[in-house]
């Protein structure tokens, strides 16, 4: 990457260190990552529903997204990528995390599943997609605008834009971060910087100026009967955003 492209990314270093030094775990249900496993089944519900919705495509077949290409921007080890492809549609996983990425491609491999891998970020990635995703990413970028605007320019006319990310409220800090981080222990401390957390009412003003809007907005709640996680309409600490790409700006 030339010293140009280095300055203009919204990668943050810490942040990819961090995540790098979980590359081994990535898969074990039951490791340091299990909270994203299990997050998992209402993330895809909520993915596949909208974007079968939005496509005019059926839910309930056997493939239901057949037909459509998704970026997952910032993928990880591949959590969310191979249950996608697996559901048809033709994926794209970027992360900047080189570690994560081989992760990603060796359990692919194994598993008999096609994505994409890459070592990217959104800023370095050529569209357009019909579906641009990113689970839990904004809150842990350098520039949250640039990331947007990256993520939005990907998306093509008429596509779609899912976005998940945490709430900066007093509840998400006690949830995810004491709760989660120090007393659950879910995840390691420091995985999060409430700072960096984003209301939804200044997610909607980092796509207005784009001419996106959030169409619909899902929470996420925890339930302590059986560890789960399901769709809720609280958006108090973790939210989904459905945010379709005006076919035409004019």
């Amino acid at each position: 990457m030339s010293d140009s492209a280095r300055k203009q990314t919204t990668v943050d270093q810490d942040e990819i260190a961090r995540f790098a030094a979980l590359a081994d775990e990535w898969w074990d249900p039951d490791g340091k990552l299990a909270p994203l496993h299990r997050l998992n089944p209402p993330r895809l519900g909520f993915i596949r529903d909208r974007l079968c919705g939005h496509f005019g495509l059926q839910a309930q077949r056997m493939r239901p997204l057949a037909g459509l290409s998704v970026l997952d921007v910032g993928c990880g080890g591949g959590l969310l990528s191979e249950p996608l492809a697996r559901m048809g549609a033709k994926v794209t996983g970027i992360d900047a995390t080189e570690e994560l990425v081989k992760a990603a491609q060796i359990h692919a491999a194994a598993c008999g599943v096609d994505v994409d891998y890459r070592v990217a970020t959104a800023e370095e990635v050529d569209g357009p997609f019909d579906a641009v995703i990113a689970l839990e990413v904004i809150e842990h970028v350098a520039d949250a605008d640039a990331f947007i605007a990256a993520c939005v320019r990907l998306v093509r006319p008429g596509g779609a834009l899912i976005l998940s990310t945490i709430n900066r409220t007093p509840k998400a800090y006690l949830f995810a971060i004491v709760g989660g981080e120090y007393v659950l222990r879910w995840l390691p401390a420091g995985t999060h910087d409430f700072r960096k957390f984003i209301r939804p009412s200044e997610l909607a003003a980092l796509l207005r100026p784009h001419g996106v809007a959030i169409a619909e907005l899902a929470g996420i709640a925890y339930n302590a009967l059986d560890g789960g996680w399901r769709l809720s309409r609280d958006v108090s600490v973790n939210y989904l955003a459905f945010a379709p790409k005006p076919a035409s700006n004019n």
